[in-house]
């Protein structure tokens, strides 16, 4: 049974077999008590089958219960002796004669259980030394377990919101235009979820969540599902954001089958690691075999982007924000994003500025060599409907380039290097 436990039940358990050895009692347990019933989580017993870990018995009939609510004492060298306590099932089967009990509580004040020991004889020598002990060790073992009851709290809530997301059919889908910056035509959009404004959470933030608790494939695909239902309604490309995990599923390959391929752009975050680069590699082989086109997200956010473009060789890269916003101003970010543009067209590789937000930085990304541009300055994520050609052109001076065959065409000079 021991193998079988987790870390933490493991450190409770050392801590029952310290308190059995000082009290020389049959058994010490750890119970959780969820209102109505008692759980025997943890134990260490001199007799296992009377006492088996997972047994649960009625809350409101425990010795441990009758203790907490003050009927019986802590402390208790003879169950005889109490006529409270022998009424209980317990003085009955397993005939406990003996018992000692402190109550589990965790740093919030909130009772999580008992920490218990006890015999089926009696002890004359049990005191209020040994409740000292009992307390001291229930404290510790409330410090182990609450990390745990922590995550599982949590879980609990993250499902209890998202399950019934996913049962509608996931999260709304807006677009946002990805405009062209030397001629101010839209190119395409980017397809973004949103989530119940009430969470206050970042539509990242919702993801990782869901993929903690194991739900985060479904929850993509759902995603992937209502960008996809775009596609009739815009012109255009839509650019669909997808983790490395869920792309190599075989539910994600089945639908970009289904897919216009020369119509999708799909996005991996600079953020989400990559556990198997060839498994990525073989999974979008088929979809831009048949002209899906893949972009590494969020470039300049971090050092990973580096190692997914060596790797995956994209069709584009998405500058991060973080080195878009203020560019026209910091001699430091023009100079980054130079450099990034002159690697990504010297591979044949578009380069799509995220995050622009005034005139002065989408002049300045036109000038530096960046393909697109996407922000506020374009149009803000919106419905479908809502989504028309960008009439706002970036005010300054247009790097000289030969006329665009589509979306995925460089500028003459990235194409010859010159």
């Amino acid at each position: 049974m021991g193998a079988q436990r987790t870390q933490a039940e493991q450190q409770v358990a050392d801590l029952l077999r310290t308190a059995k050895r000082a009290l020389g009692l049959s058994v010490t347990f750890l119970s959780r008590m969820d209102g109505t019933t008692q759980h025997l989580e943890v134990v260490d017993s001199s007799i296992p089958f009377l006492f088996p870990e997972g047994a649960r018995m009625v809350q409101a009939t425990s010795f441990c219960q009758a203790i907490l609510d003050g009927r019986l004492p802590a402390v208790i060298p003879d169950v005889r002796a109490l006529p409270e306590a022998m009424a209980l099932p317990a003085a009955r089967f397993p005939r406990l004669r003996s018992y000692v009990s402190a109550p589990v509580r965790l740093s919030d004040g909130t009772l999580y259980g008992t920490f218990c020991a006890a015999g089926l004889t009696t002890d004359k020598g049990l005191s209020a030394r040994d409740q000292a002990l009992m307390e001291v060790l229930a404290a510790a073992a409330a410090v182990v377990i609450e990390p745990g009851v922590v995550d599982r709290a949590r879980a609990e809530e993250i499902e209890s919101r998202l399950v019934p997301l996913l049962v509608e059919g996931g999260p709304t889908v807006v677009l946002q235009p990805i405009v062209d910056l030397a001629s101010g035509r839209r190119a395409g959009a980017e397809a973004l979820s949103r989530f119940p404004a009430h969470w206050k959470l970042a539509p990242d933030v919702v993801f990782a969540q869901a993929h903690s608790i194991g739900l985060g494939h479904e929850l993509e695909l759902l995603a992937l599902e209502r960008a996809a239902r775009h596609l009739a309604r815009v012109d255009g490309y839509v650019a669909m954001n997808v983790s490395p995990a869920t792309l190599v599923t075989p539910e994600c390959g089945a639908l970009l089958a289904r897919l216009p391929a020369d119509r999708v752009l799909l996005e991996l975050s600079e953020h989400d690691q990559v556990e198997d680069y060839d498994a990525l590699s073989a999974a979008v082989a088929a979809p831009r075999a048949a002209g899906m086109r893949l972009a590494i997200d969020d470039v300049g956010a971090g050092f990973s982007s580096l190692r997914h473009i060596v790797v995956t060789a994209p069709d584009v890269i998405k500058l991060d924000r973080s080195i878009v916003d203020g560019v026209a101003a910091d001699r430091v970010l023009t100079t980054l994003v130079g450099s990034l543009v002159d690697f990504a067209h010297g591979s044949g590789t578009l380069v799509v500025a995220e995050g622009v937000e005034t005139a002065q930085d989408a002049a300045a990304l036109r000038g530096l060599g960046v393909d697109l541009g996407q922000g506020w300055f374009f149009g803000r994520p919106g419905p479908a409907e809502a989504l028309g050609p960008t009439d706002r052109e970036p005010a300054g001076p247009s790097p000289v380039r030969a006329p665009t065959e589509g979306p995925w065409t460089l500028p003459l000079e990235a194409r010859t290097g010159a």
